[in-house]
């Protein structure tokens, strides 16, 4: 299963945290299949890669309950959700 998670980087006691998807079996800071964005807890900056994160959920990748909150915040469960601009409409 493919898990979207948190990432540790920086110093000590200054963490900056990227969002990767990764297996769920490896460990928290092992080998990620692709990295989808970063999280600055100090700044609260978060910068994402919309396409990518929504390419992933759709696939059935399951965020963990941190990187939930953060995509709820940019909304990104609204663009799975909504429907497609491109399909055409019957009459």
């Amino acid at each position: 299963m493919v898990k979207l998670r948190l990432k540790r980087f920086g110093k000590i006691r200054e963490p900056i945290y990227r969002i990767v998807a990764v297996h769920s079996t490896s460990r928290r800071d092992g080998l990620p299949l692709e990295e989808l964005g970063f999280y600055n807890p100090r700044t609260k900056e978060t910068k994402l890669e919309v396409p990518a994160i929504v390419q992933r959920l759709k696939t059935g990748a399951q965020p963990t309950n941190t990187v939930r909150k953060l995509l709820e915040k940019a909304k990104i469960f609204d663009l799975i959700n909504a429907p497609t601009a491109s399909a055409p409409a019957e009459s």
